[in-house]
């Protein structure tokens, strides 16, 4: 697959680290040297200086044969030129642009991205994925990251393992006898900042982050397993208004009726304006390092703090305070890849990565073959992937000891006619099944195949 990424900053840099590795012929253009210099010394990518959206410049990056363009520069006028540029006159078929700016947004402008006004096939707006992001971890009190899949059925999880976990020293082939009825399936531990795709033998140990997929319905005994039963968020207080802030009291106010919110913010005249958009969230304006005005938020009776303010390191410091002044869990938003292994360290319980989670909306968008859904876990460690099975894949018929999975693969779930199916070595999957598997990185291109209509079919 060929693909342009237009933005070399953290977003482009991780989208075309991704797609090298899976052997994709990869083109990042930016208008700095500095960051064109850098991708060169470390990507096996093409790399141009120039401006994103100039038609020379597209051509120059191969457009008039490119099958992706994805546009995620600083600019979000650039990403929208750049995509209409890339339609118009190199007919490039998938355009994504990233674009941060609400107004561009608002449901009334809908027509605005129209195929006959500014033709851009995916729009992916960071503020609202994170805060749908967070909005999910509220719900699921323990997990530090949610995802689900398979139209809800299934979710995937990671938690941490501490040293009163029930199943910490348990080798993973001993969990189905100790809970039978349990339909859950590790399908990762980072240990010490050391990703494993775990085999039957493996155990977790304290401290350990693991990622196991999980029928839904079983979601709340599964964290019981791991020593989580934290009471579901009825408390919580927002450090930050920005957009994210502001999202997410607005998905807690229309989701959530029992949960009751107070947000803090800083600039007065943003303080005022949250509060007309909003209706039964209190509004504090303040400082969310000021110890009286976290009094104030009455941090110490929530059940959960969430810093989503621009600068990682009041996040950071504010949710310390937090958890000193009592605060059940926190929640913090980090940007920058230096403070990831810091901050569980510190005690933090769920870190927020908007780079992350903007590279996975855009990875889904262009996995090849039935793939519905793709979700990246740890900076490449891999993907977990939902994809459907078609009549003429390879996986069809056969018992999955039988599939000839790659290394480094593991199936989590299996979705069937509703009915959410735990894979065994005998399970078989059907046609139009939905799957879900984890595959590390550079496996992810042989999984795609894999899920692909077979030219014998035709």
């Amino acid at each position: 697959m060929k693909v342009i990424v237009c933005g070399a900053g953290q977003v482009g840099y991780n989208i075309a680290r991704y797609l090298a590795t899976e052997q994709n012929d990869v083109t990042v253009i930016d208008q700095s040297a500095e960051l064109i210099r850098k991708i060169s010394d470390s990507l096996e990518v093409r790399a141009l200086v120039g401006h994103a959206s100039h038609p020379s410049v597209l051509e120059d990056a191969g457009a008039p044969d490119a099958d992706v363009l994805i546009a995620v520069t600083y600019a979000d006028e650039v990403n929208m030129v750049a995509c209409t540029v890339a339609h118009a006159l190199f007919n490039v078929p998938t355009k994504i642009a990233r674009i941060r700016q609400q107004n561009y947004l608002q449901p009334i402008w809908a027509d605005l991205f129209s195929r006959e006004h500014m033709p851009i096939d995916v729009i992916i707006s960071p503020e609202i994925e994170v805060a749908r992001a967070v909005a999910r971890r509220l719900q699921v009190p323990g997990a530090f990251d949610v995802m689900p899949m398979c139209d809800g059925l299934v979710r995937v999880v990671g938690v941490r393992c501490t040293n009163d976990c029930p199943v910490v020293h348990t080798p993973l082939r001993q969990l189905t006898g100790l809970f039978p009825d349990l339909h859950i399936v590790v399908v990762g531990i980072v240990r010490d900042e050391r990703p494993i795709v775990p085999d039957s033998d493996d155990a977790m140990l304290p401290g350990d982050e693991v990622y196991f997929v999980c029928e839904t319905g079983h979601l709340k005994r599964a964290l019981a397993a791991f020593g989580h039963e934290e009471p579901e968020a009825r408390r919580i207080v927002i450090a930050g208004g920005g957009n994210i802030g502001l999202f997410l009291a607005q998905e807690v106010e229309a989701h959530h009726a029992g949960v009751a919110a107070k947000l803090i913010e800083l600039n007065v005249e943003r303080a005022k304006r949250i509060q007309q958009l909003l209706g039964r969230t209190v509004v504090l304006t303040g400082n969310a390092l000021d110890p009286e005005i976290l009094e104030e938020a009455n941090v110490g009776q929530a059940e959960t703090f969430v810093a989503l303010s621009n600068e990682d390191e009041v996040n950071i410091i504010a949710s310390l305070l937090a958890k000193r002044f009592g605060a059940g869990r926190t929640v913090t938003l980090v940007n920058s890849n230096n403070y990831g292994p810091l901050v569980g360290q510190l005690g933090i319980d769920a870190v927020v990565s908007p780079r992350a989670i903007t590279v996975s909306s855009i990875l889904q968008h262009i996995r090849r073959g039935r793939i519905r859904a793709a979700y990246s876990l740890r900076d490449g460690f891999g993907e977990v992937i939902e994809a459907e099975a078609i009549e003429t894949s390879s996986l069809v018929g056969k018992p999955l000891r039988e599939c000839k999975f790659p290394p480094g693969t593991i199936v989590g779930a299996i979705a069937r006619g509703g009915q959410v199916i735990t894979p065994r070595s005998n399970t078989v999957i059907n046609a139009k099944d939905q799957v879900v598997i984890f595959a590390t990185a550079e496996m992810v291109k042989k999984v795609e195949r894999m899920f692909s209509v077979q030219l014998e079919f035709f």
